[in-house]
């Protein structure tokens, strides 16, 4: 196999056909439930163009998954057989349409082969053709993903309430395989807790009349009951099923708790990010702008996964016209914009940028059409405010939203200047909607934004003032009055999802208040492994107890116990605590900036782009080496730079 040589497709279209895939994927309770809002599909016929100068002859084969010819300078051939080309200029043309998946061409041969040069065109736009490294063998189907398989045995079987429970020990995303003995037929319930799948009632997943022949879906799952049976009846193995990625990123200290949370949040990550970035394995299995936004803060700190970012950013905005916010979400759909510049920091893929940003501009329209004329923006009919799930007075337009708004302008300004696009509209927006939102939504009294100024509330909760803080809003003082008046003020209603939560401990770091997060990873994180945790959960609130403890959306066991924005602890870890962040986009130049004093000893492996920095911390002797030149460390007001694979060590205060 030639690495260089992949499937090929309109660029975008592999992720927006496999993200409707995704999208109707859920099961809940025997039903299957897609998703409940617009979705996009692929384009249905597609052109592949590419001119070659040749020397000396050569032979090429198309293959193709769809109807189609190629064209060469004007007669046309069958896909699949050989076709040669003479020296000198060729024009070749490949035509592919499918009215059931995804038009796409495999080009094998030494010279003319589909690697990176190909244009794609579906009649009305042309860019360079897309490609995915999980597709890169003739015999392959971009159409169908490839999952690697593992036996997952049982670590504990015991028999209860007249029947018998496998605990498998770690999350399963995946089938089973069912021996019986002296029994026709069984019933599995499935549960993400033994307390789930102990509830024959009301287990989330549960199949009735189940035998060896029958077919098991994909489910995810630790705990299988199956009642009226005992342990010489009936025998179980789970097949967990995934996409491989790689993770370089080690975290080892003196606290076995830090580490093991480190691990845990790793194991969620993964786990939620086989193809693209989605909320939970067992019950959305949905692509959730909000969940994909955080996601890919934490992968930057883990696996580095360009590919699983792009897919998910490509499938979450789908083709170029717009029928809707994403997931019906207004601030979704801005965190989906403010997530493509996230992105290119971390990767300095110009090429992305440039291919997508055509879709920032037509979302960001989308936006300015429904703003007041203090540039507010509003919620319309079918749009859901979301922000948080909190007591947020939403009446009239919504601080929180106004914020995103501002921060999305200021990506426009960034990601045009990069692709010297005209950027002065986006400045005139920026500028009028940062005066109004402190005119009107920040209160002198509180020393703090309130949620709504339409209202007369002065409702103050915590959510735009953490915002106001992460993007830079507001000047020091003002910074200063909204960690003292709502951040470190009890009195203001406490944040309970790690979606939140996630944002909140990122400001409180800004603020420079990392022995503040450093307990809430402690206490909150740690938390959830008192309760036997696996993965992290979709929220967790320390008061509730028992059954309790699993029911959200008034559902006994609504709630997500893998849910990709409980890893958020590898983001503040490696953010704040190892000080890991690039300065210039594409790690070109980057700082490491430890705040190390909670650890005696540490171990720490890190991804950066094209490399990884290895951070080590034995009492006050700090050593640092990156494979990649750009670095700098800082300590206690030092600047050191670092030389590619040149140690560095330092002498702590």
């Amino acid at each position: 196999m030639n690495p260089t040589t992949y499937w090929i497709w309109y660029p975008g279209d592999f992720s927006i056909h496999q993200g409707m895939l995704q999208n109707f994927a859920r099961e809940e309770r025997g039903m299957g439930w897609p998703a409940y809002w617009y979705i996009d599909d692929c384009n249905r016929n597609v052109k592949f163009s590419r001119t070659y100068n040749l020397d000396k002859p050569t032979e090429f084969k198309v293959y193709a998954h769809g109807t189609g010819y190629v064209d060469i300078n004007g007669n046309k051939h069958r896909l699949g057989e050989s076709l040669k080309c003479d020296p000198g200029r060729n024009v070749i043309t490949i035509f592919v349409g499918n009215t059931t998946g995804l038009p796409c061409v495999y080009i094998d041969g030494t010279v003319i082969k589909s690697d990176n040069g190909w244009q794609a065109s579906n009649f009305v736009s042309t860019f360079s053709a897309g490609n995915d490294p999980l597709f890169t063998k003739k015999d392959q189907d971009p159409n169908v993903i490839e999952y690697q398989k593992i036996k997952v045995q049982p670590a504990r079987i015991q028999e209860i309430n007249n029947g018998v429970l496998f605990d498998f020990g770690r999350a399963v995303n995946g089938s089973l395989r069912l021996k019986l003995h002296q029994s026709d037929k069984v019933t599995i319930c499935y549960g993400e807790s033994q307390t789930e799948a102990l509830d024959v009632g009301m287990c989330y997943y549960k199949q009735d009349d189940v035998d060896e022949k029958s077919v098991i879906r994909r489910r995810a799952f630790r705990f299988v009951f199956i009642p009226n049976v005992k342990k010489n009846q009936v025998a179980l193995i789970a097949i967990h099923e995934y996409v491989p990625k790689n993770n370089i990123s080690e975290f080892k200290t003196d606290n076995q708790l830090i580490n093991k949370i480190w691990d845990i949040s790793t194991e969620t990550l993964n786990l939620c990010s086989d193809v693209f970035f989605i909320d939970g394995i067992k019950r959305d299995r949905w692509i959730w702008a909000g969940d994909a936004y955080q996601a890919n803060f934490i992968n930057q700190y883990s696996f580095f996964n360009e590919d699983v970012d792009k897919r998910t950013l490509l499938a979450l905005r789908g083709q170029n016209d717009i029928k809707q916010h994403m997931n019906t979400i207004v601030d979704y759909s801005m965190l989906w914009v403010i997530g493509v510049l996230n992105h290119y920091e971390m990767t300095g893929d110009t090429n992305f940028l440039k291919m997508v940003f055509p879709k920032m501009e037509s979302m960001v329209q989308y936006f300015i059409t429904q703003t007041n004329e203090k540039g507010f923006i509003y919620g319309r009919k079918n749009d859901w405010i979301f922000v948080d799930w909190s007591e947020i007075d939403k009446e009239g337009t919504v601080a929180a939203e106004q914020a995103l708004l501002i921060e999305v302008y200021k990506t426009m300004i960034t990601c045009g200047s990069v692709l010297d696009k005209p950027i002065g509209k986006y400045q005139v927006l920026h500028d009028q909607l940062l005066g109004n939102f402190i005119e009107y939504f920040w209160s002198s009294q509180k020393g703090a934004f309130i949620d709504s100024y339409e209202s007369g509330k002065c409702h103050v909760t915590r959510h735009a003032n953490i915002f106001a803080i992460l993007f830079d809003l507001i000047d020091d003082d003002k910074k200063q009055s909204i960690l003292n008046n709502v951040l470190l003020n009890d009195g203001i209603l406490q944040i309970t999802t790690p979606y939140f939560k996630f944002f909140e401990q990122d400001a409180l770091c800004k603020m420079g208040h990392q022995d503040i997060v450093y307990k809430t990873i402690v206490n909150y994180w740690g938390g959830m492994l008192n309760n036997d945790a696996v993965t992290f959960w979709e929220e967790y609130d320390p008061t509730k107890s028992g059954k309790d403890m699993y029911a959200m959306y008034g559902d006994p066991y609504g709630k997500s116990l893998c849910h990709a924005w409980g890893a958020s602890p590898i983001y503040l870890l490696g953010r704040y605590f190892v000080g890991l962040y690039p300065t210039r986009p594409g790690y070109r130049e980057f700082n490491i900036e430890p705040n190390l004093s909670n650890f005696k000893k540490l171990h720490v492996v890190l991804p950066v782009k094209s490399g990884k920095v290895t951070v080590e911390k034995d009492g006050e002797n700090l050593s640092v080496i990156a494979t990649r030149d750009g670095g700098t460390l800082i300590v206690d007001n030092h600047k050191y730079a670092l030389a590619a694979n040149k140690e560095l060590s330092v002498q702590l205060k």
